[in-house]
């Protein structure tokens, strides 16, 4: 135990094949020996036995994170999210089921990995439902051959993966899309050359124009309004400030106890009122 412990705190944070290399050092464990620290950490709460679970499966979220290179994210990202699934499945690892830990938490390792890849693929998030996100870890491996899939391929894929056929042709559009950047393309680049994001993605709510006419247009619709609500009866005009205009709004029963009416009574007057004023307002 305390070797693992002296390797953990020497493991390497830069570069990834030390880190690699340094993982292959903790020992692997058997099944005794894993079986006696689980049931530690079960019973006792033993966070040394947890961390001892955890440092020997290091290099097999690597191995897992291997697998995902293709996705164009840092590979110690990867290895980093798929450490969080570890450490989840080692918290809910139950020894008496006779499975070793590995096979158990190869699920929660995955599971942290694709939510990583989801969240970062892409700006926008390429797959929400469970149909969609069974497509993007497994379109690519599916497909027999570079270039878009004909229906023969779109079916087939289909039925592989018990999805419709159009979410396979809406997944095939969504992983061959990809984010322009927010300058346009660059220099000397043969895409077709439209207005990058950069000229129409402004954020104008700070601009000193558009904020004096955003003043200026409040200012006279005050105005407006207050007039208008001078040519409203008196109860017509409580009853729109009580509901419409004042901090805290009160209930159309309150107004009808005021009233001496029924609540339904207040509601008619309430929507007289609001009639008449949009109608001066509308001049």
């Amino acid at each position: 135990m305390t070797k693992a412990l002296t390797l953990a705190m020497a493991l390497p944070l830069g570069s990834p094949e030390s880190y690699e290399q340094a993982v292959a050092r903790f020992p692997m464990l058997s099944a005794e020996e894993e079986r006696d620290l689980a049931e530690r950490y079960q019973r006792d709460q033993d966070l040394d036995a947890a961390r001892a679970l955890v440092l020997s499966h290091l290099r097999f979220v690597v191995h897992v994170a291997r697998g995902y290179k293709g996705y164009g994210l840092p590979q110690a990202d990867l290895v980093q999210e798929g450490n969080v699934g570890l450490m989840k499945a080692v918290k809910r690892f139950d020894p008496s089921l006779g499975v070793r830990l590995v096979s158990f938490a190869v699920h929660w390792i995955r599971a942290e990995i694709h939510e990583y890849i989801l969240r970062n693929w892409r700006i926008v998030k390429v797959a929400t439902t469970k149909a969609q996100r069974k497509l993007f870890f497994n379109l690519r491996s599916a497909k027999k051959r570079l270039g878009w899939m004909n229906r023969q391929e779109v079916e087939a894929v289909a039925r592989d993966l018990d999805v419709p056929p159009e979410a396979v042709i809406e997944m095939e559009q969504r992983l061959s899309a990809t984010d322009p950047g927010l300058d346009g393309p660059g220099e000397g680049s043969d895409e077709h050359e439209g207005r990058a994001p950069v000229a129409y993605l402004e954020d104008m709510r700070f601009d000193p124009a558009t904020r004096v006419e955003e003043e200026e247009w409040e200012t006279r619709g005050a105005a407006r309004l207050r007039e208008a609500l001078t040519k409203l009866d008196g109860r017509s005009r409580d009853i729109l400030e009580h509901r419409w205009l004042a901090d805290e709004r009160v209930t159309l029963q309150e107004l009808a106890d005021r009233y001496n009416v029924s609540a339904e009574r207040i509601r008619q007057l309430e929507a007289n009122a609001m009639r008449k004023l949009k109608a001066e307002l509308a001049f």
